[in-house]
C-alpha cells in the first residue's frame, strides 16, 4: 500500500553523490528528512542543510549508526564508497544493507545489488531474510549500472526481432570529480604503475562484481545463461603534468584506464559493457569521448548515442531519489528495476 507523502529519508553517506541526493531530500516536499550518516569526523553535529549550502533543515549529521537503525523512517538512500575502500574491520555493504533492511527500512543503494542473485543464493537468502524481519524492500541503481549497462539496453531489445550482440560504452571524465578518495584511491589517478597495480586490485574485484550483475541482469531477463563473465582493464600514462580537482597528475604516472566486462555464452560474447575512464579527457586521446553508447546488433540493428552527461554524480543521486516512492510502496523483498515503476522526474519540473 503507497504511503502518504511527506515519506521519511535518511540519507546515508554525502560523498560526491549524497551531496546531490540531500539537497532534493531537503528542498522536494514530498520528502521528509529525518536523519543524516556521515563518516567525516568534521561533518558530525553539524546541519544538513548547512552541509549543502542550503538554510538550517534542523537535522543533524551523526556518525551512530544505531541511532540511525532506530529512526522511524520509510526509506534509506544508501550512498557510501564500496566498503572495500574502507578494508578489512568495515562491515561489508551486505550486513549494513541487511541492517538496515531488518530495522523497517526500505534501502535503495548506489554501491550495486542492481542485480543481487549474481552474488549467489546464500546473499539472496540472506538479503531477502532482512527484508522479511523488516517489513521491507531493497533496490539498487544508479546511471551505470543501473540504468545505461542494464535497464536502457532491456528496454531497446523490446524493438528487436532478433538479437545478436550488445554492446555498451561508458566514457568519463574525471576532471571536474571533487573526491580524492574516488579519482585517486579508488580509480588509480596519478599513481605509479606499480602504485596502480597494488592500489586498484580491491576496485577490479568491486568492479567485475558491479558489472557482472548488470551483464547477467540483461542476459537473464532476455532468456540467455551466460557460462561466465570475463573482465580485463588496461591503462595510460600521462605523457606531462596537468592539473585536475583532485589534485596533479604528473607525466609517467596513471591518467585513464580501460574496462571490458563480457558476457560469454560458449566462448562468443553475447553482451559487453566497456568502460572507459579519464582524469581529463582534454589530456588523454586514446580511447572513446565522454559519453554513452549502446549498440543492438540483430534485427534491426541500432546504434543509441547519449553525449556526456555533464552532471553525472547528480544523475545518480537523483535517479535513486526518483524511486523512493515507488519502492517504499512496493512489497517486502529485492526489487530490481523491472519490478519498479518506471522512475521519473515527477516533482521536479519547473516551468518558466
Amino acid at each position: 500500500m503507497p504511503l502518504s507523502p511527506p515519506l521519511r529519508v535518511v540519507q546515508w553517506a554525502t560523498g560526491a553523490v549524497g551531496r546531490y541526493s540531500l539537497r532534493s531530500l531537503i528542498t522536494r516536499p514530498e520528502f521528509d528528512l529525518v536523519g543524516v550518516l556521515v563518516y567525516d569526523p568534521d561533518k558530525v553535529g553539524q546541519d544538513a542543510g548547512t552541509l549543502v549550502g542550503l538554510p538550517e533543515a534542523g537535522v543533524t549529521c551523526t556518525d551512530d549508526v544505531d541511532e540511525i537503525l532506530a529512526m522511524d523512517a520509510d526509506c534509506v538512500l544508501h550512498m557510501p564508497l564500496p566498503a572495500s575502500y574502507f578494508g578489512g574491520n568495515h562491515p561489508s555493504d551486505v550486513e549494513t544493507i541487511c541492517a538496515l533492511l531488518a530495522a523497517g527500512k526500505n534501502v535503495i543503494t548506489t554501491t550495486g545489488f542492481v542485480y543481487p542473485k549474481c552474488y549467489g543464493p546464500a546473499v539472496v537468502e540472506r538479503l531477502e531474510a532482512a527484508c522479511r524481519a523488516g517489513g521491507s524492500s531493497l533496490h539498487g541503481t544508479g546511471i551505470n549500472p543501473g540504468f545505461m549497462s542494464d535497464t536502457l539496453p532491456l528496454a531497446l531489445t523490446g524493438l528487436s526481432s532478433r538479437v545478436d550482440h550488445i554492446f555498451v560504452r561508458e566514457s568519463s571524465d574525471f576532471r571536474g570529480h571533487p573526491s580524492r578518495q574516488i579519482v585517486v584511491d579508488l580509480f588509480g589517478f596519478t599513481l605509479s604503475p606499480k602504485d596502480y597495480v597494488t592500489a586498484v586490485r580491491p576496485f577490479r574485484a568491486y568492479q567485475r562484481a558491479l558489472f557482472a550483475e548488470s551483464v547477467q541482469f540483461v542476459a537473464e531477463n532476455l532468456g540467455v545463461t551466460l557460462d561466465e563473465v570475463d573482465e580485463k582493464d588496461e591503462f595510460e600514462l600521462a605523457v606531462e603534468e596537468f592539473e585536475i580537482s583532485a589534485g596533479p597528475v604528473r607525466a609517467g604516472t596513471v591518467c585513464a584506464s580501460r574496462w571490458m566486462f563480457s558476457g560469454l555464452v560458449r566462448g562468443r560474447p553475447f553482451m559487453t559493457v566497456e568502460c572507459v575512464y579519464k582524469a581529463d579527457a582534454t589530456r588523454v586521446s586514446r580511447w572513446a569521448d565522454p559519453g554513452f553508447s549502446i549498440h543492438i546488433e540483430g534485427v534491426p540493428q541500432f546504434m543509441v548515442s547519449v553525449g556526456e552527461i555533464t552532471h553525472g554524480l547528480a544523475g545518480a543521486a537523483a535517479h535513486a531519489v526518483n524511486s523512493v516512492a515507488a519502492l517504499c510502496a512496493a512489497p517486502p523483498g529485492i526489487r530490481t528495476a523491472l519490478d519498479l515503476p518506471l522512475a521519473t522526474g515527477r516533482g521536479t519540473v519547473r516551468l518558466a
